[in-house]
């Protein structure tokens, strides 16, 4: 029985699908009379329109799902060519070719891709339907099935929620089965179904028959998850190097790999990114390690990048700990909320990780208590300046527009801009509604009178499909023009935040001190201004310097008894206002970093 799994654009296409390298060899060790082939035509579609282009639309969802959609639905072309208009905005089409050679381009594309792959051995083919993939992969199964109208098409993927497999099945002839939630389970049952070896596909896996959409008898969200990841076999990349050497591309790739799934707090209030988990499951360091070992010894590759939603705490310090101990120039991407120990970081650099996306989103305690995110904004103006000391690249989002925002909370969340000024920019991101993410499933806790298809997805699909299938991504009405009005001054700093970066010469953070044994010089560098210097002598030098972590006032008065409480608040008022520390619920922290502790 031979099966091929796909994964289509807009995968980013200098890393192999770990969905597919982990389902195929999952079915390789469970279905010995079952061969997969993984097929990468993202990789194609790189070729066709150019890795600079790819890359520019991949990193705006709308644009690529706009594109793909115009070829789904032709009749709404013009709609969809607006929706990638709008979404990438003037700055980032620039150099784009224009949305008819792009969309005429990937047409062409995936007409010679199905053309040059015959499917006519297979009993099944599979669409991994991750981000930004839905729209290219219900073209790509409908033309496949008008050249195979007998081949069942299967689609999981994290965009196949358990309420919306069902819809999917009833919305789309296209799809024969919908597997919602975790894959190798389910997939399994369904091969064995489709070869003769079971009576029905089993839990996990919705299926129409005839004009009725079949439901699991069992089934619960999270009923056919491994209990165990360390006993999923290692991901087999072979089909997508393959690809890539024929492709022509010149590009070394980074690897995914995958430490957890679902997420260890799992209680932002904005999140539906863990819909397919239920519970909190990671494989241990010395797994992880072999598993890194055994793809850098096969495929010749460096650059890892994990696909957790959030790294485990206490296996991530082991796997970095273990690796910090080895002579390799490993890199690796994770996403962490802000981490316990501040130390930390700088184990977790030494081990190799190199860039970051931090949890961050807001800067306001209020705001951030309303999110349910757990941690303080001193907790992440701490993190942003273990990156910057540790050297360590940080991404991360600063969430504007939330619903139910207050003047005052953007009060704080200027203020703050003020003081994180010196570190890694966050790029502004507006809020946007998760189907069944907390908010959607309390609207009216956050002033959301009714929920409506997204905007774009309006005008990408039609109309009787969207009234039959939930998107992922919904719209609230409420008091969005209020919140945006309200956002405006954040997101005008942001830019001059930004800015102030992309000016800057040299690699030295903005503000830095350097020891001089019993003083230290604080270098401060300022937008349009002049660079300051500001020495600290004696107690000066040892209240900063105490204040490297976050530190309640109390504490630092025990930790330099020469110094009066009247002299430490007069002292931490004129740091406070040169912006060289801050402060917040009697806690403080010291901006400035020191050059030679970066790697």
């Amino acid at each position: 029985m031979r099966i091929a799994l796909v994964s289509m654009p807009w995968a980013i296409f200098n890393r192999p699908s770990i969905q597919l390298g982990t389902l195929k060899a999952f079915l390789r060790d469970r279905e010995k009379n079952v061969t997969v082939r993984t097929l990468h035509p993202y990789l194609d579609a790189a070729r066709s329109i150019g890795p600079d282009a790819y890359r520019t639309v991949c990193a705006n969802g709308w644009a690529g799902e706009a594109l793909y959609a115009g070829l789904l639905f032709p009749e709404r072309y013009d709609r969809a060519a607006e929706v990638f208009r709008r979404s990438l905005g003037k700055k980032a089409a620039r150099g784009l070719p224009p949305f008819d050679i792009l969309s005429a381009r990937l047409d062409r594309q995936l007409d010679d891709w199905l053309a040059r792959h015959d499917f006519t051995d297979c009993a099944l083919a599979g669409f991994s339907v991750c981000f930004n993939q839905l729209a290219a992969s219900l073209l790509a199964a409908a033309r496949l099935k008008k050249i195979n109208p007998g081949l069942p098409v299967v689609f999981g993927g994290s965009s196949c929620a358990p309420d919306l497999a069902p819809a999917m099945l009833e919305v789309f002839p296209q799809i024969d089965y919908v597997i919602a939630g975790e894959g190798e389970s389910p997939l399994s049952g369904l091969c064995r179904f489709l070869g003769g070896r079971a009576g029905s596909p089993g839990n996990g896996v919705f299926r129409r028959t005839g004009k009725t959409v079949e439901l699991p008898a069992a089934y619960r969200p999270g009923c056919c998850q491994i209990a165990d990841p360390d006993q999923l076999p290692l991901p087999d990349f072979d089909d997508y190097f393959s690809e890539l050497r024929a492709s022509g591309l010149n590009v070394i790739p980074g690897l995914p790999v995958e430490f957890s799934r679902g997420c260890w707090w799992n209680k932002c209030a904005f999140c539906n990114l863990n819909l397919q988990w239920r519970g909190y499951r990671s494989k241990s360091s010395r797994r992880m390690l072999s598993e890194v070992e055994h793809l850098r010894n096969r495929h010749r590759c460096l650059d890892f990048f994990f696909t957790d939603n959030c790294l485990p705490s206490a296996e991530a310090r082991r796997f970095f700990s273990a690796l910090a101990r080895r002579d390799m120039d490993l890199h690796f991407f994770g996403e962490i909320r802000p981490l316990r120990k501040p130390d930390d970081y700088a184990l977790y650099r030494r081990g190799g990780l190199n860039s970051v996306q931090v949890g961050i989103e807001a800067f306001s305690d209020s705001l951030l208590q309303k999110m349910n995110k757990g941690v303080t904004a001193m907790d992440n103006i701490a993190a942003l300046k273990y990156c910057a000391e540790d050297n360590i690249r940080l991404d991360g989002n600063l969430i504007l527009e939330f619903p139910a925002s207050t003047a005052q909370e953007v009060e704080e969340t200027l203020r703050c801009l003020d003081f994180v000024l010196p570190f890694q920019p966050l790029k502004a991101a507006a809020f946007f509604l998760g189907h069944t993410s907390p908010i959607w499933c309390r609207p009216a806790e956050y002033k959301i009178r009714a929920i409506r298809p997204h905007p774009f997805n309006r005008m990408l699909y039609p109309e009787n499909i969207l009234a039959r299938l939930p998107m992922l991504v919904e719209y609230g009405i409420g008091e969005r023009q209020h919140q945006k009005a309200l956002w405006r001054p954040v997101r005008k700093k942001m830019k001059a935040w930004e800015a102030f970066h992309l000016g800057r010469k040299g690699s030295t953070p903005p503000l830095t001190y350097r020891e001089g044994g019993d003083f230290i010089i604080i270098r401060q560098e300022r937008p349009g201004q002049q660079v300051l210097h500001h020495r600290l002598n004696g107690p000066s030098r040892a209240v900063y310097l105490a204040c490297r972590r976050p530190i309640p006032k109390k504490d630092l008065l025990r930790h330099c008894p020469s110094v009066t409480e009247r002299q430490l608040d007069a002292f931490l008022d004129d740091l406070e206002n040169k912006r060289l520390l801050f402060r917040s619920s009697d806690r403080v922290l010291a901006l400035a970093v020191r050059p030679s502790h970066t790697l």
